[in-house]
């Protein structure tokens, strides 16, 4: 029986050392209209994470899975939700349901650290690569969601990569229609910890509040420029615009994306309407794109990927609507959660591209 189930396990986890992303970074924010956006980029530069759209409606059975098999919790989704996929069809990485619950998964490498499975709630148990899944097809509020993550054991399916002595895992951003953000962090064996995300920003290890407290060491950041100062007959004037800045990291490790994503959040400019906002989350997350190269050292044999940086997502939750890009393709695509009859609609995975890199020539 141990060898079957290890069999099953193994057909389950092909291509699956490890599925959440390196080096992702998120961002949350308010337009003026009153609504409520969360955006977040996907970075992985071993090999294509297959990413696929995916469509939940209403009514469909799931049964997560274990370190034994497909034998978790099981439950039937109360809501429809869209969200794009990484590596497994059913592990979704980022997505909204049509009440405007948007959750996603980030790494939390060297932090995370999952309670041990018990064999004996396995009925209990959700695999954390399908937490985002649960949360989106069973909740509409966050406190829904906190109260769920009572009732329910969650565990991981892959075992530790090479020089770990346990499996990573990530952190989860969780936001509803109302404006409430948490992280939901999980250290230490099982110690859960959820925390308000009134920073609007979450990147990966190490834990939210070490990430909020190092903002303090950028006091001094302000937007704007730096008025000359004269020293005797000396007078030092900024080389350009922006030195108010100067010192912002520039560097792609989770502390410097943190510090840098959140001072270009509080300083952009508020927007009116929500097509608006989701241009800006847009236009700031470009700064977070990954070249392929710096993941890789003098020698190494790099991907055949144009991006470390996988794709980009924005949510809007007021009015349920779910928008990406990719690294092969950069227009922008949408899909309104309002104009999908999740009732009726069946269960599907499309491709986020249907064409790869579009390049429009003009004639004159």
């Amino acid at each position: 029986m141990k060898k079957l189930l290890a069999a099953v396990l193994s057909l389950l986890l092909t291509g699956f050392p490890v599925i959440e992303a390196q080096a992702c970074t998120g961002i949350s924010f308010r337009t003026q209209d009153g609504a409520r956006l969360q955006a977040r980029t996907i970075e992985w530069g071993s090999f294509s994470l297959n990413s696929q759209l995916v469509i939940l409606p209403r009514g469909q059975k799931n049964t997560a899975l274990t370190p034994q098999g497909p034998n978790g919790l099981s439950w039937t989704n109360k809501y429809g939700a869209v969200g794009i996929s990484v590596v497994k069809d059913p592990f979704i990485g980022e997505g909204v349901n049509e009440k405007g619950l948007a959750a996603g998964i980030f790494y939390f490498s060297g932090y995370g650290s999952l309670a041990p499975f018990n064999p004996k709630r396995t009925k209990k148990s959700v695999a954390d690569v399908e937490l985002v899944r649960w949360m989106l097809t069973n909740f509409a509020t966050v406190e829904e969601v906190i109260q769920g993550l009572k009732k329910i054991d969650i565990v991981t399916i892959y075992p530790p990569q090479k020089g770990q002595t346990e499996a990573s895992t990530g952190h989860w951003r969780i936001a509803d229609a109302t404006g409430r953000s948490i992280v939901l962090e999980i250290e230490n064996n099982g110690q859960r910890h959820i925390y308000e995300n009134t920073a609007g920003v979450l990147t990966n290890s190490p834990s939210f509040p070490w990430q909020v407290t190092n903002l303090k060491n950028y006091v001094h950041l302000q937007p704007g420029d730096v008025k000359p100062t004269e020293y005797g007959k000396t007078v030092l004037a900024a080389f350009g615009a922006g030195a108010g800045m100067w010192g912002l990291p520039g560097d792609i490790t989770p502390p410097s994306r943190f510090v840098r994503a959140f001072f270009y959040l509080h300083t952009a400019p508020a927007v009116k309407t929500a097509r608006e906002g989701v241009l800006q989350a847009f236009h700031i997350l470009n700064n977070f794109d990954i070249p392929i190269g710096v993941e890789f050292a003098a020698g190494q044999t790099m991907p055949d990927l144009p991006s470390a940086t996988q794709w980009t997502s924005v949510t809007n939750m007021t009015q349920p609507a779910f928008y990406y890009r990719t690294m092969y393709n950069s227009q922008i695509r949408e899909v309104d959660l309002s104009q999908i009859d999740f009732s009726a609609v069946k269960a599907q995975v499309l491709p986020l591209d249907k064409e790869l890199e579009q390049i429009e020539k003009l004639s004159f």
